[in-house]
């Protein structure tokens, strides 16, 4: 059950490391430092990809291990309609951007620069949007609000 407790803090500092480097790589490309925008962006990639990863894992363990449910939020008041907005627009746009994400880093990685740019611009904030929400849910979920 100590093996659960770690996830939650490595799927934020996750998110939190991936919101990093989108920002540095849209930094980068802005001033044309077309090398360090690939490197932060494949960082990007590469961390939330390990995200990924941890988060189905912890969720298999939970259910299928330790037969726990979904943790539950105990905020209430205005908390709640707040906590379930950003979860659910969390939810829904990190399993609508991720193949996109992939798609755009394609276009990239196969020099495909002009369809990477036009993608890229819808992908980005998205995508940055997600990792932020990713870190707001954590916050609330085990820092705010924690379960008794």
């Amino acid at each position: 059950m100590e093996l659960l407790k770690i996830f939650p803090h490595l799927n934020a500092a996750l998110n939190a490391t991936s919101c990093c480097f989108l920002v540095l790589g849209f930094y980068f490309i802005l001033r044309k430092r077309v090398k360090l925008h690939r490197a932060t962006m494949l960082a990007a990639s590469t961390v939330s990809a390990a995200f990924l990863v941890s988060y189905v894992i912890h969720h298999v363990l939970r259910t299928s291990m330790y037969g726990l449910g979904p943790t539950r939020f105990s905020g209430e008041g205005l908390a709640r309609p707040i906590y379930f907005t950003i979860l659910t627009s969390h939810t829904i746009l990190a399993a609508l951007v991720a193949p996109f994400v992939l798609l755009t880093l394609f276009k990239a990685l196969k020099g495909r620069f002009d369809a990477h740019k036009r993608i890229a611009r819808l992908v980005y904030p998205i995508w940055l949007y997600v990792s932020i929400t990713g870190v707001a849910v954590y916050l609330m979920l085990y820092q705010l609000f924690p379960a008794n």
